[in-house]
């Protein structure tokens, strides 16, 4: 399996098997930033395929100054908040898979009943995180759903890490005073 700057480069080159291998690769994760700042399939699709159309164009212009997936992240949070920008705010989230999403959460009850308390805490924290606002929902989408560190965070988001520690513990608190909020 080729790795991501192999295919980046070839795909510069012209390689159109290549990008479609990195197409191929990234896309579902892609998909589940675009899907978690959006809140909605359909807006998350045309997120993607709009990411896919800009990462095409500015092939020869990738520096390798950071890792291909953090170029494609940054490329897919900017035309998700673009979106975000274009319209009104939406505060519903579809439904994701309650077991990967529980896995970042450490939300884990053993048993049959546990899937089943776990869906429903899954789905009250991402109703949660679809009230936050934009500036405190990405971060958190990057930084506790998708696991990104908090350099590639950062990175991605054109601050420092100081600054996004600062913003993700505000997300933070946002999320627990939401939590509580739909919980009375």
């Amino acid at each position: 399996m080729s790795d991501d700057a192999d295919l980046l480069e070839r795909a510069a080159g012209g390689d159109d098997t290549a990008f479609g291998a990195l197409v191929r690769r990234h896309t579902p994760r892609m998909y589940r930033v675009a899907l978690r700042i959006t809140g909605c399939a359909a807006e998350a699709e045309d997120v993607v395929q709009d990411s896919w159309l800009a990462a095409w164009r500015a092939l020869a212009g990738f520096r390798q100054e950071a890792a291909v997936s953090t170029w494609l992240h940054r490329v897919v949070t900017n035309s998700a908040l673009a979106l975000l920008r274009r319209r009104r705010p939406t505060i519903s989230l579809d439904s994701p898979d309650p077991e990967s999403v529980s896995d970042r959460l450490s939300l884990a009850v053993p048993g049959p009943e546990g899937r089943v308390v776990r869906a429903e805490e899954v789905d009250a924290v991402l109703r949660a995180i679809g009230k936050l606002e934009v500036s405190q929902r990405v971060p958190l989408v990057l930084r506790e759903l998708e696991g990104l560190s908090y350099e590639e965070v950062a990175v991605l988001l054109d601050v420092n890490v100081g600054a996004l520690r600062s913003r993700l513990h505000r997300a933070r608190v946002a999320l627990v005073a939401e939590l509580a909020r739909s919980r009375t």
